[in-house]
């Protein structure tokens, strides 16, 4: 099965950065970080395509980059200027097929991480 590891969070304060990182074993034609909250429900924030085209959830909108790293199966998700209501587990999935985009719902996305959490205070 496809593996996905996160990495990166940690509790920051208001106005802080994070660098997270998710592994793939293997690269889907889309990447995507959700976020979610404590009641499970999952919130598109940034996706990206095998040829780098990336998308954001407005909330995020020239805060957040998505970026990968092909020779390491990586990718990453800088969050600047966070802010309390960014707070949650950030989980990575890779989707199949399809339009790529963080607006897509959880529920077209085929296999996801564990997540790491992010505190913002």
């Amino acid at each position: 099965d496809v593996q996905l590891v996160e990495s990166g969070g940690g509790s920051v304060q208001a106005g802080g950065s994070l660098r997270l990182s998710c592994m793939a074993s293997w690269y889907g034609n889309c990447m995507a970080w959700f976020r979610q909250s404590p009641d499970k429900q999952r919130e598109g924030i940034a996706a990206i395509d095998s040829f780098r085209e990336a998308s954001y959830s407005d909330s995020v909108m020239g805060r957040f980059t998505i970026s990968r790293d092909m020779d390491k199966h990586t990718i990453y998700l800088e969050m600047n200027n966070l802010k309390p209501e960014d707070s949650g587990m950030y989980v990575c999935a890779t989707r199949g097929g399809g339009r790529c985009s963080a607006q897509r719902p959880a529920s077209d996305f085929e296999d996801w991480g564990q997540g790491t959490q992010v505190t913002v205070s």
